[in-house]
């Protein structure tokens, strides 16, 4: 299955840059957690990194999916792991899969740690916040999963989704209050930020999302919108967190 998907891919890239009328700028953004060091030590930093390109959580493993297109081979512990299984390589195959790409995108929500502590991962503890949907909040994530990629594929980050759910409510005076995700999304720019000024080439940043909509595996109780949406009538109020955006937007994340 990966494999004819990494296939498709690499066809449509060339489909598109055959026939696009104006040069695009093409890129893909496959979802998995990078780990995140325990500490700034040069042991931890390197645990997190191995940490985050293997195959431990094989269908979210960056490497099994990013290996392929970026560095035009897999990684050598997926033949290690599925052995025989493994898909055979026809000739032309992974000239089709790596196709040029002009950016690697990223969609972060949450960070993640590889090891545990009393019962939770490293980077939690008891009370940590939290979003909505009970995803621990870690801003450092915003660092090290463009340090880490950058470092090994070379291509310039798009953050493609970052974002949190909050349980929104429109108030008494008809507006909508959402402190928490207005802090969330700077304390993530932040980081992110911190990133650029490291060296990490940063294309761009888009939240998820502009509306509340469907969260594919909760359905609409999950609000991830800088504009809320009243499922009722369509109703839409721009949330505090949407007038803030703007003005990062604005100043072009000087604010931040």
């Amino acid at each position: 299955m990966i494999h004819n998907y990494l296939l498709a891919h690499g066809r449509a890239v060339k489909c598109i840059r055959e026939n696009a009328k104006t040069e695009p700028k093409i890129g893909i953004a496959p979802i998995a957690p990078v780990r995140i060091p325990k500490s700034d030590s040069a042991e931890d930093i390197e645990a997190a990194r191995k940490e985050s390109f293997s195959l431990n959580d094989m269908f979210f493993s960056l490497a099994l999916y990013s290996d392929p297109i970026v560095l035009g081979k897999y990684p050598e512990d997926a033949y290690e792991m599925f052995g025989e299984e493994m898909p055979v390589v026809k000739p032309g195959d992974m000239e089709i899969i790596s196709q040029p790409l002009d950016f690697y995108g990223m969609n972060i929500y949450y960070s993640a740690a590889n090891d545990v502590d009393e019962g939770y991962r490293a980077n939690e503890y008891t009370g940590i916040p939290r979003n909505a949907l009970g995803w621990v909040i870690d801003p450092r994530v915003m660092y090290w999963s463009p340090k880490f990629v950058y470092e090994r594929y070379g291509l310039p980050i798009l953050m493609t989704e970052n974002g949190m759910a909050v349980n929104d409510t429109v108030s008494l005076d008809g507006k909508v209050h959402d402190p928490q995700r207005i802090d969330f999304m700077n304390r993530y720019l932040r980081e992110y930020k911190r990133a650029g000024e490291d060296g990490v080439p940063l294309m761009g940043y888009l939240y998820w999302s502009a509306m509340d909509n469907f969260e594919w595996a909760h359905g609409y109780d999950m609000r991830f919108g800088l504009i809320h949406v009243d499922y009722r009538d369509q109703t839409r109020i721009i949330k505090d967190s949407g007038y803030w955006f703007k003005s990062v937007i604005e100043s072009n994340g000087d604010n931040i």
